[in-house]
């Protein structure tokens, strides 16, 4: 029995990691008392007794977190935005590169992507990896999210019966450039300047939307829409949780596609589409899913060294 401590399992992204792990046989949570979860000196025994943490807090809390482990090998998987661009942290999209997975494998300390950082980097790495997208490219990016990704306060501002109707329609915010993923999603896929991005909640629980508009003109080389298609589609062949639709594929949907598409699963799925001078390729996935438990107990079972869609829907 791998055993397993969740600090920061009152939060959305712990809750979630514990019901998953309900049905598990394999595994033995270590189950810290409600009054004594903020003890540092109580949360550092079962860090040291675990042969996995999980890691499901506020950035600053996470990183006094991994100063408790006191021994070489208890196994950190943070869910935080803390260490995603950390030196010896590895980054838990295992997708992106024989290299990611070994890391992950074999890794101490795993950080998990941030749920909008996963979208873009699925679009991004592939295509700066293949050369058809510069490392200068000015890049845009919008995207939408259900409101569970804000985390429990604005889950409660969402479901309270006497709500303003304001959060009928679209939050938009990030407006200072200063989203804390921006600089995750520069340094993983190795662009130069940070993207503009432009993100928004809306009046759904979970599910998330990521798009990258692209000028052909601009990339490296003029490639066509099918072209890009086939490029992510070679990049993430044989993967079980990334899956690249045909090109046009919006189409067998009336040429409108929903951003809730994917609640409640933990695969993302891309689409590509375009003409010979705009293309835009979009991630769908869901937010508490592929962007955020569902990476996480994927990670989780890479360490293990079973099946990686073990105890998730895909």
């Amino acid at each position: 029995m791998v055993k397993v401590f969740i600090d920061g399992s009152e939060g959305t992204t712990g809750l979630r990691i514990f019901e998953r792990f309900e049905k598990r046989n394999d595994i033995e949570i270590l189950k810290i008392s409600s009054e004594l979860r903020k003890d540092p000196t109580e949360v550092s025994k079962f860090i040291n007794a675990s042969d996995v943490t999980f890691l499901c807090l506020p950035d600053a809390a996470a990183k006094e977190a991994v100063t408790l482990c006191t021994n070489d090998k208890t196994v950190i998987i943070d869910a935080s935005t803390a260490h995603r661009t950390e030196p010896g942290w590895a980054y838990g999209f295992p997708e992106l590169s024989a290299e990611h997975r070994e890391a992950i494998r074999t890794g101490k300390r795993i950080a998990v992507p941030g749920c909008y950082a996963s979208g873009f980097v699925s679009l991004v790495y592939p295509l700066v990896k293949a050369g058809i997208l510069p490392k200068d490219y000015p890049l845009s990016c919008f995207a939408a999210s259900g409101y569970s990704g804000g985390g429990k306060n604005l889950i409660a501002q969402y479901e309270d019966s006497e709500r303003d109707a304001q959060y009928s329609s679209a939050r938009m915010y990030g407006w200072s450039q200063s989203h804390k993923h921006l600089r995750e999603m520069k340094a993983i896929t190795g662009i130069e300047r940070e993207p503009l991005f432009c993100p928004f909640t809306t009046d759904y629980y979970s599910g998330m939307m990521v798009q990258l508009p692209l000028y052909t003109e601009l990339l490296s080389r003029k490639v066509t829409a099918a072209e890009v298609q086939q490029c992510l589609a070679d990049h993430y062949k044989g993967e079980k949780f990334i899956h690249v639709n045909p090109l046009g594929a919006e189409a067998d949907k009336g040429n409108v596609l929903y951003s809730n598409e994917m609640s409640g699963r933990d695969d993302l799925t891309i689409y590509v589409t375009g003409n010979e001078d705009r293309i835009v390729v979009a991630s769908s996935f869901d937010n508490l899913g592929k962007g955020a438990s569902g990476a996480a107990i994927q990670c989780f079972n890479i360490v293990l060294g079973v099946d990686e869609a073990t105890g998730l829907n895909v």
